[in-house]
């Protein structure tokens, strides 16, 4: 894997502690002739780039990074909205490294995956990032569950995720004292790791390769201007800067639909937000876990199910459910957007899926308002645990592209456009989990499709 020399020498703590709580001014880049992106509508000399990169989330950052790596004298900005890297989905999760056990064999999700964990465990080593490999535990606590289970431990073989072995029930008790079950999957590969400190060090090395960072520049608009034939591309500000480029890269999150929109190119797939609440363990009974352990996944449902995960911090998060957000960046029950909302209500996906989930729409909103509901679940898989053991925790929302006929799309999604403007952007459509594991893999991907679609 190819890293930055100067980035795997450069002192972390103060540059990342900034990059996470904002940046402020925008972080220039060294060498290029811009100043920072031009104010107002006037003005002769914006800053112009080769590549603007649109959000500054973990997937955002690492095809940035990449980008700089394959071509270093391109000019290369990254747009973000927010104060700081990382403010969303990349902040928001529960920072597991995935082994690729649950994806279509063949599929990118399968590939990038299991590639994209090999080269965060790396990038994490020759970075000093700190990461536990603590494993997984996939457990089937009902007999009906068994088929399944062994399915999934087949998927994961043609995926090649090593180490892969089933283990009795005297065998999970050694692994995870306090667990019951049938049978597991025991997935070693699995592990953790703070994403947001990841995203940091990716900005960090981005900067360091000569790119420039803006935070604080919501993309509003984008346009093109034929007159100006080295960097046609006019992307505003929603406070009136903007810049120009010769292309664009959308790693918009949970915006990407609009963005897409923005640039004339196709609505669907559309964009859902779920939001995911967490359980927290009390301290005094983190030793209940050992490491990752979960449910045997339901096929009839969309989701993994509440699961137990430690994290880098020493806690343990439980969770999380998955219930229709009334914003796309809402972290709380009670948050609203009458546009979010308004644009979901509309969704006629949307309503396919609603109807073709009721039970588990249903249960899912019991189990987020009413706790003990939440603590039978988990009970399955760790008898001792009590609601006295829990508080609530933090939550994350989770964009989910779906389309029209109601499905939800499994795959990542990379697409273009048609015409003078389209033709010139690409859009990260869909990256849902395992995107953060296979970030590193994502944007190798990304970097290929740049090169291929605008003959760098």
């Amino acid at each position: 894997m190819l890293l930055l020399k100067d980035a795997m020498l450069a002192p972390r703590g103060a540059v990342v502690a900034r990059l996470l709580r904002g940046l402020g001014a925008p972080a220039q880049a060294r060498g290029l002739a811009g100043q920072g992106p031009q104010q107002g509508g006037g003005g002769s000399n914006p800053t112009t780039y080769d590549v603007v990169v649109v959000g500054a989330g973990i997937l955002g950052l690492a095809a940035a990074r990449a980008l700089l790596l394959r071509w270093p004298r391109l000019r290369v900005a990254v747009l973000e909205k927010e104060a700081g890297v990382a403010q969303h989905q990349t902040g928001h999760n529960s920072g597991v490294i995935h082994s690729g056990i649950y994806y279509t064999p063949g599929s990118l999700k399968a590939r990038l995956c299991v590639r994209g964990a090999g080269l965060l465990y790396a990038y994490c080593d020759q970075r000093g990032l700190p990461y536990r490999r603590c494993g997984k535990l996939v457990v089937a606590v009902e007999r009906a569950e068994l088929p399944r289970l062994r399915a999934l431990y087949e998927r994961g073989l043609q995926n090649q995720v090593l180490g892969l072995r089933l283990l009795q029930p005297p065998d999970i008790q050694a692994r995870e004292p306090h667990c019951r079950g049938l049978l597991a999957l025991e997935c070693p590969s699995t592990g953790i790791v703070d994403y947001a400190r990841v995203a940091a060090a990716f900005a960090e090395d981005f900067q360091e390769a000569g790119g420039s960072l803006f935070t604080s520049f919501e993309v509003s608009g984008m346009r093109l201007a034929p007159d100006l034939s080295g960097a046609p591309i006019v992307l505003r500000c929603a406070r009136g800067a903007h810049v120009h480029a010769r292309f664009v890269v959308s790693c918009a999150g949970l915006h990407s639909d609009r963005v897409s929109q923005m640039s004339g190119c196709s609505p669907q797939p559309t964009i859902v937000p779920f939001r995911g609440d967490y359980l927290v363990l009390r301290p005094h009974r983190t030793h209940l876990v050992q490491g990752n352990i979960y449910p045997v996944p339901n096929p009839d449902f969309p989701f993994l199910g509440v699961h137990f995960t430690p994290r880098m911090d020493g806690s343990v998060w439980l969770g999380p459910n998955a219930v229709l957000a009334f914003k796309r960046e809402g972290y709380g029950p009670l948050d609203f957007s009458v546009q979010d909302t308004w644009d979901s209500l509309r969704n006629s996906g949307l309503l396919r899926l609603a109807l073709g989930n009721i039970s588990f729409g249903l249960g899912e909103m019991y189990r987020a308002f009413f706790l003990p509901a939440t603590i039978k679940q988990l009970q399955k898989l760790v008898p001792e645990i009590s609601i006295r053991d829990v508080v609530r925790g933090p939550s994350g929302v989770r964009a989910q592209a779906l389309d029209h006929l109601g499905n939800l799309v499994e795959d990542f999604v990379f697409d273009g456009g048609a015409g003078a403007l389209g033709t010139r952007v690409l859009h990260v459509r869909n990256a849902p989990s395992p995107a953060a594991t296979a970030s590193l893999a994502i944007s190798e991907v990304i970097a290929d499709e740049v090169e291929q679609r605008f003959k760098l």
